[in-house]
């Protein structure tokens, strides 16, 4: 019914050592561009292509990652059938021919060979650079890009509109759907379909879905996604994070490249819709949080949020993928406000100006330093914030509905303090102003400013400013003489070119050698 390997967890686009964080390109696209004045002498030009490279090599096999289109003026050709083998086995996608100055024309061993292994051959004509191929490429690469962030957030917000809905189920299964332009449907733990939107599909594609489906299961710790064929059509298969064992099954005729992101949004929301044991209160709760979702302030939906406090909380870990932070959100029990992502063009502006992939935003509208691959969630102060494997957390204090910005201020420090220490969890500690400046910045700074002063100096300087600046005391608590500490405190002051006697010189130096 389906095919035999599966996608048990799910593989971010932008893995190192795979393709770029950019959708390939069909060589189709770069053939019609008539400035390059590309042709095709051989194999199917409808290949995806990921990258560019250049090579002169005799076996470039050793440098190829696969997926590239191969540019070569053929400098060292002297089997063409061996090198097309070698470029064949590495996995390049197709070849390019540059003819002059080496070659007057495209050698025909070169073409035999190309069209006997299905490799697309291009010549380049000899007004043609290669770095202009590469340069076209590129662009085409970023146009994709954009054109797929747009889909993908678009996407995203029908779904979180569908959500928001009197019967928020069928809205969402319906608006993902019609996205992917196939079958959405929802499976029970025993294999039931419970609910399902979109086109018919055959048959055989029901039937591989739901084994699909079943595949996953219930069990704790099993896949979170699988995917295969069946019927015609590319299957896939996601496990809800509500801990019921229902499955989100999808058939389409094609899989695009954002299609993994639309679903795990979808994935997200279905979650949080079929969680188990939900009252009225809850509903109206996460009707609020939708609301956030959608680009709502804080303040518009305090009323319906509930009077609090709530606690944000900062995670970054998993996969990187929208069903992990999926599982985390259910692990904490609350909904996924924000999965984050690094931001780029064509991605949706949330409330207060702040940014998140695909118009998903947290709460308060602002992140500030927020750093790429960031998840942001919202959940009662009066659920309990453990420690998740895989994860590192930082927890902001308890705050009300109008006060989530400072709590997601405190919440990205607290992160950045566990990330530094190595630490699971840090929950936000009030600390005065010295806590709100980061301390690896912090000792950068300390390092920089303290660096004329010699230990001894920088010791009696610390001494004397934790005394208010007494000489006696100074002199006792070192057991040195006060005329001592009165050198190298004039001293410290002539190395550093500060006046001590001005207070704002005292606390930032006080602050420089607490932070050293």
């Amino acid at each position: 019914m389906y095919e035999g390997h599966m996608t048990m967890t799910p593989t971010p686009p932008s893995e190192p050592g795979s393709t770029p964080p950019a959708p390939p390109v069909p060589l189709a696209a770069l053939l019609a561009r008539p400035d390059l004045g590309l042709r095709l002498l051989a194999g199917p030009e409808d290949v995806l292509l990921h990258w560019v490279h250049t090579s002169e090599m005799a076996d470039p096999h050793p440098y190829l990652l696969g997926g590239e289109l191969l540019m070569t003026a053929g400098v060292q050709l002297t089997d063409p059938a061996h090198f097309v083998g070698r470029v064949v086995e590495a996995g390049a996608a197709a070849l390019a021919f540059g003819v002059t100055p080496v070659w007057d024309t495209v050698p025909a061993g070169l073409v035999e060979a190309c069209a006997r292994h299905g490799l697309p051959l291009v010549e380049v004509p000899p007004r043609t650079p290669f770095t202009a191929v590469a340069r076209a490429l590129w662009r085409l690469m970023a146009e994709a890009r954009l054109h797929e962030l747009r889909r993908v957030t678009e996407a995203q917000q029908s779904l979180a509109a569908a959500a928001a809905r009197p019967a928020p189920v069928p809205a969402v299964l319906g608006a993902l759907a019609s996205r992917l332009g196939g079958r959405a449907a929802l499976f029970g733990a025993d294999g039931t379909e419970t609910a399902a939107a979109g086109r018919e599909v055959p048959a055989e594609a029901a039937r591989a879905l739901r084994d699909l489906a079943g595949v996953l299961g219930p069990r704790p710790g099993g896949p979170a996604s699988a995917s295969g064929d069946g019927g015609g059509l590319r299957l896939a298969a996601y496990a809800l994070g509500g801990g019921d064992g229902l499955t989100l099954g999808v058939a389409t005729e094609r899989r695009g490249p954002g299609d993994h992101t639309i679903a795990g949004v979808a994935v997200v929301l279905l979650s949080l819709l079929t969680a188990p044991h939900r009252g009225a209160d809850v509903t109206v709760r996460d009707g609020a949080l939708v609301r956030l979702l959608l680009g709502a302030a804080p303040a518009e939906v305090a009323g319906t949020l509930g009077p609090g406090p709530w606690t944000v909380v900062h995670a970054r870990g998993g996969d990187g993928t929208p069903f992990a932070a999926a599982s985390l959100a259910a692990a904490l029990g609350t909904p996924l406000v924000d999965a984050g992502g690094t931001t780029g063009p064509g991605e949706a502006t949330g409330p207060g100006g702040s940014t998140g992939p695909g118009g998903a935003t947290g709460p308060g509208g602002t992140a500030p330093g927020r750093a790429a691959g960031v998840v942001r969630l919202l959940l009662p102060a009066s659920s309990p914030v453990t420690a998740q494997s895989g994860w590192t957390l930082g927890v902001g204090a308890p705050v009300e509905a109008d006060e989530l910005s400072a709590a997601d201020a405190q919440a990205a420090r607290a992160l950045r303090r566990a990330e530094a220490t190595g630490a699971d969890l840090v929950r936000h500690r009030p600390g005065g102003i010295a806590t709100l400046v980061d301390p690896d910045e912090a000792a950068a700074h300390a390092r920089a400013l303290l660096a004329p002063l010699t230990g001894p100096l920088a010791e009696t300087l610390r001494v004397w400013l934790s005394l208010h600046g007494g000489w006696d005391r100074t002199a006792v608590a070192m057991d040195i003489h006060r005329n001592t500490v009165r050198q190298r405190i004039a001293r410290c002051a002539a190395l550093l070119g500060r006046d001590l006697d001005d207070p704002d010189v005292r606390m930032e130096l006080w602050f420089a050698l607490r932070s050293r």
